[in-house]
């Protein structure tokens, strides 16, 4: 999904759970993007009721406990590190639940040959200090 567009960030929802400790994720869901900035990602309190919508389906399908654990967003042509505004959304889902976990794609990076792209994936949780450095 992160490999669709160049231009404008991307964003959806990790569904699983969480083991000992241990995120799992075995589900993701698309969102539309609401901001028209191309660098801004909201996720609107509809798209998180279709996610726990999405989850309770999949609990059924499967057979086993699964419930929106994350979400994503992509970071085209520049690094996977999380902005202050990703940091800040990232602390506010995990005031609500403390596993919450945040996964950066960057892509569209050129690597130092012509003709090659590097991608990165990162995950992240938030802290009060991480926010203010």
């Amino acid at each position: 999904h992160a490999l669709m567009t160049e231009r404008e960030e991307v964003m959806g929802l990790l569904l699983g759970e969480v083991f000992d400790g241990d995120v799992h994720i075995w589900s993701s869901m698309t969102l539309r993007r609401s901001d028209k900035r191309p660098d801004r990602c909201e996720i609107s309190a509809e798209q998180l009721s279709m996610g726990l919508v999405m989850s309770e389906t999949l609990s059924d399908q499967l057979g086993c406990a699964t419930r929106v654990i994350g979400w994503y967003h992509s970071h085209p042509h520049i690094t996977a590190l999380p902005s202050h505004v990703d940091l800040r959304t990232q602390l506010q889902y995990q005031s609500m639940d403390e596993n919450f976990v945040g996964l950066i794609f960057a892509v569209f990076n050129a690597g130092a040959k012509a003709g090659t792209s590097r991608h990165e994936l990162m995950a992240f949780r938030a802290s009060e200090t991480s926010e203010h450095g």
